[in-house]
């Protein structure tokens, strides 16, 4: 329980990583395959969707964030946002992407009608719980990590590259490195007006 509770303590968000990393590639599909296995979902619908990116095809996916941003954010403002993706997310050593399948939610709203509004919701609860594992995981292993959203605009371009099913839908993107620096420091709301006790 103690490690438990460190490791949970410990998962920190890292903008400045480096292109290394201290375990090995197999031992990094190691910790993604034990999430994917064990990590719950509603109605053990097992809907997540993982995808590994490493060397080149990391880069690719930068790349391709920052192609796709080039039409969309003004020129003037694009350095910078060149630069945050070159300095944060591009200089890792990988990138985790998690999907879910629709076929697995929408074949379950057919099959339970009554909860049919209820599944893409808790399609979302078990990404963020795979999310949540793999962070935590990696960040154990000596990794670094981040969590960013840059779908839905790089959906169509990412499923094209990696010839991804488009029933997967893209959830977000988890670029990790060796720690290149301190994270920021984390502040923490009063637990009294967060958590209720009844008994």
């Amino acid at each position: 329980m103690k490690e438990l509770k460190k490791a949970i303590e410990n998962r920190r968000t890292y903008y400045n990583i480096s292109d290394k990393s201290p375990i090995s590639d197999d031992q990094i599909k190691e910790i993604i395959d034990f999430a994917v296995l064990h990590v719950p979902s509603a109605f053990n619908s097992q809907s997540a969707r993982v995808v590994l990116l490493l060397g080149d095809h990391h880069k690719k996916l930068w790349n391709i964030v920052k192609d796709v941003l080039k039409k969309l954010v003004p020129a003037d403002n694009f350095p910078a946002t060149e630069a945050k993706i070159d300095g944060a997310f591009a200089a890792g050593y990988g990138t985790v992407l998690f999907f879910e399948d629709q076929n697995v939610v929408e074949g379950l709203q057919n099959a339970f009608a009554a909860y049919s509004e209820n599944f893409p919701v808790w399609s979302q609860h078990t990404s963020a719980m795979h999310q949540f594992a793999i962070w935590t995981m990696l960040e154990e292993a000596g990794l670094g990590a981040s969590l960013q959203h840059y779908n839905p605009i790089i959906d169509e371009a990412v499923a094209k590259e990696w010839k991804i099913s488009p029933k997967w839908k893209l959830i977000a993107q988890m670029p990790f490195g060796t720690p290149a620096g301190e994270p920021g420091s984390k502040e923490f709301q009063p637990l009294e007006s967060r958590v209720s006790v009844f008994k």
